[in-house]
């Protein structure tokens, strides 16, 4: 990997703005980026999807652009804010779970547009480093895993099992305060006291925290997704005995090798959905105070969330993995002079925005980011996007090292040690292996080719080890053997941090 300094970073290879034909008004533009936690991408109107209402999202893809194949760097909230905030693999910059948090060695965009002229301001969940210049002046942020690790990912060789995981797969509704109300409120006061007397162009970043479970959904939307009328997942007879040792692994580490019923996992859809409602609402609140403020017209407006959400697909829940539901995204941008309405399903990634804001905002795309610019491909230009995504798991659950090439419509997992699979995403989908049928043994050595040619996986595997196990040499040494046992005993109950505690303690 190449000398990754601050400065050299910065260091602009030139915009492809005049190559994207976009017009001069759209070079200095304001950004407002919108971060949601946990939204899967399909499930957004303008993705198709046949149940879940959208429409302030979907008159935002009307009047900008809709990647719909855009994944997320790493299916887990720290490496995948890692690579969503810096351009880089979650790898690369020593983010591999949520246990090992981004530590601002290289910069991210906010500290790119910062040095760039930009006003930068941030509020609602990060989730990087507390108390590093990341750009932003911050505004009730959160860095929660910065402080409070989820360590069950220490503990993947062999792994271990978090037995409380089940109770997340549920659902319910209630009268309550929307929990991203009062993000979303600072988000709305910025843009309109803030930003009118900028004379800077601007950059507010709002980071909202639903639909993340607990799936506990406001009353009014149970009359929308009435529980009983929600489908269940579907796949083929037989196919949970059969599933790949990894989700097998990860099953069992969420406590859901043995199904969950029915009216739970109805309950819980219902309410994931009523969610992503709610989480629209905030949306078309936050685009009207922008509109209000006269400044849309020159505004680069993004949405997208750091990973999706399982929801009994696959008989999983939650994330951790590189299926679609937990890995795929929705990513949303409009404006800075891109064409209105406009769908592209060509496979993208997180590591594509920060050259694609570089980008368009006139700074230039900095050497050594890992992602491209989209605004070529948003113009309908080749530009110098690959074609592929790559995106990568390496968190609590993983009993390997994970890896994904996503080209067209084939989508290549390759386990470090196990049987890679091979889905053609239109025929068969993720149900259907087609890694051991010879017909497409070029297709899999193409797409396996993308891989290497991009990191070493094996190596990326065994360096994630290791800096876990780093991690969890410096938790024992710096506390008691009795505040470890109470880490630990939270997450994976007794019998299981007993056990750890006398492994890593001695027995007493």
């Amino acid at each position: 990997m190449p000398d990754l300094t601050r400065r050299s970073l910065i260091a602009a290879a030139g915009s492809t703005l005049a190559g994207a034909g976009l017009p001069a008004a759209a070079r200095r533009p304001n950004i407002l980026f919108i971060c949601s936690d946990q939204h899967t991408g399909g499930a957004v109107g303008v993705n198709g999807h046949p149940i879940v209402k959208t429409p302030n999202m979907d008159r935002l893809a009307a009047s900008g652009v809709s990647f719909r194949n855009a994944y997320s760097g790493n299916p887990v909230c720290v490496p995948g804010r890692a690579s969503l905030m810096t351009g880089m693999y979650a790898s690369d910059v020593g983010s591999y779970c949520n246990s090992t948090p981004f530590d601002g060695r290289v910069p991210t965009w906010g500290n790119r547009l910062k040095d760039a002229g930009y006003q930068c301001w941030a509020t609602g969940k990060l989730d990087l480093c507390k108390g590093k210049d990341l750009g932003f002046r911050e505004e009730r942020t959160s860095h929660g895993h910065w402080t409070d690790p989820d360590i069950t990912s220490l503990f993947r060789m062999p792994t271990c099992f978090r037995p409380n995981e089940r109770d997340n797969a549920n659902g319910s509704f209630t009268d309550r305060e929307p929990p991203d109300q009062e993000t979303a409120g600072r988000g709305i006061r910025f843009l309109k006291e803030e930003v009118p007397k900028s004379k800077q162009p601007w950059c507010a970043y709002i980071g909202l925290g639903k639909p993340h479970p607990k799936f506990v959904a406001h009353s009014k939307y149970e009359q929308i997704y009435p529980p009983a009328k929600m489908p269940l997942p579907k796949w083929p007879e037989g196919y949970l005995e059969k599933r790949h040792l990894m989700f097998q692994t990860l099953a069992n580490f969420k406590n859901v090798q043995v199904p969950i019923p029915a009216d739970r996992v109805r309950r819980a859809r219902a309410a994931y959905f009523g969610l992503i409602t709610e989480l629209d609402e905030h949306i078309g609140n936050i685009l009207a105070e922008l509109d209000r403020s006269g400044q849309r017209d020159n505004t680069l407006i993004v949405y997208t969330s750091d990973h999706g959400e399982m929801l009994g697909e696959h008989g999983l829940w939650l994330k951790n993995c590189l299926l679609d539901n937990a890995n795929r995204v929705p990513m949303i941008l409009s404006g800075a002079g891109l064409p209105k309405g406009k769908l592209i399903d060509t496979p993208v990634s997180h590591v594509d925005l920060i050259a694609t804001m570089l980008d368009l905002s006139g700074v230039g795309v900095a050497k050594g980011l890992r992602g491209h610019s989209l605004a070529p491909m948003a113009g309908g230009q080749a530009g110098s996007h690959p074609g592929f995504a790559f995106s990568e798991s390496h968190s609590e659950g993983n009993c390997t090292g994970s890896f994904m090439i996503r080209k067209g419509d084939w989508k290549y997992l390759y386990f470090t040690g196990g049987e890679p699979l091979l889905f053609n995403m239109k025929e068969g989908g993720e149900f259907v292996n087609l890694a051991r049928d010879k017909k497409h043994a070029g297709v899999q050595k193409e797409l396996h080719g993308h891989l290497t040619s991009l990191l070493d996986p094996d190596a990326v595997t065994h360096a994630a080890f290791q800096r876990q196990d780093e991690v969890l040499k410096g938790l024992v040494k710096e506390n008691s053997r009795a505040d470890f046992y109470d880490t630990l005993v939270g997450r994976l109950g007794p019998i299981q941090a007993q056990l750890l505690t006398d492994r890593n303690y001695g027995r007493k």
